[in-house]
């Protein structure tokens, strides 16, 4: 049981490591890279303004305490002169532990700029390096995104893509139902043609009434013929009589038209 959960657990990470591999955007993620570095580049230089801030302060302590003792040995000075010795010796006691607060100041002072200068040092490598990923970062997207455009453009051309893969499949099956219509058309033609089939309308013929009206047509353009043969004679007397060529067929045809009586001119 125990390695059954390991595997299922095993196939559950692939499937979702590959589902967050297909929906990362290596763009985004550089962007969001490139956020974060900002956001500790910014960090870095917020601690060496607290520093310098800092040691500013201290700066200013410093030279409180310097004025202060300077003034307490003046007035020791003083003290001395108008023979007040206990003033004097009151004046210094409080000199020297003034003096004991500036060393302290002074310690202090440079180890917070100690710390200014490293954080200050500390600040500019890193602004170079990020300034350094946004480069990277940039020239990475644009090749990215060419690299994009380009896939889709062969997959454009050469069809592989999934719509162009529907609309090739949408033409075929256009081409083919045009195919399919144009071969039933043209096979019910041949059946009409043929009599196989009826016409509902009723202008189709049978092959024989189709012979009969061929044969019929070939006769009216004999006797027409005939008739401007007699004309042009000036009439001669006695009208001829036109001769019908052409087996039995063709005298079936003529018997189904009357003959036209020539009149003398």
């Amino acid at each position: 049981m125990s390695g059954v959960m390991k595997r299922m657990g095993m196939i559950f990470r692939a499937k979702a490591n590959k589902a967050l591999d297909r929906a990362e955007d290596p763009r985004e993620t550089l962007d969001y890279s490139y956020q974060k570095q900002l956001e500790l580049l910014q960090k870095v230089r917020r601690g060496v303004a607290d520093v310098a801030t800092s040691r500013k302060r201290l700066e200013l302590q410093l030279n409180q305490l310097q004025k202060q003792s300077s003034t307490l040995e003046d007035q020791g000075r003083k003290a001395l002169a108008l023979g007040r010795e206990d003033l004097a010796r009151e004046a210094l006691s409080r000199r020297a532990a003034l003096q004991q607060q500036v060393t302290d100041l002074e310690t202090q002072h440079q180890t917070l700029q100690g710390e200014e200068e490293k954080l200050t040092l500390a600040a500019q490598r890193l602004q170079a390096k990020v300034d350094a990923f946004r480069t990277r970062k940039e020239t990475i997207k644009a090749t990215y995104t060419a690299a994009e455009a380009q896939t889709r453009i062969g997959e454009a051309f050469s069809g592989i893509s999934e719509e162009m893969g529907d609309v090739g499949m949408a033409i075929q099956r256009a081409e083919d139902k045009t195919a399919q219509l144009q071969a039933r058309a043209g096979a019910i033609d041949e059946l009409l043609a043929s009599g196989a089939l009826d016409d509902p309308s009723g202008l189709a013929k049978d092959d024989i009434q189709t012979e009969l009206d061929r044969l019929s047509g070939g006769t009216d353009v004999e006797l027409e013929l005939q008739r401007m043969k007699a004309e042009l004679a000036g009439g001669s007397g006695a009208t001829p009589k036109p001769a019908i060529e052409g087996g039995q067929g063709q005298g079936q045809a003529s018997r189904t038209h009357d003959t036209p009586r020539f009149d003398k001119q």
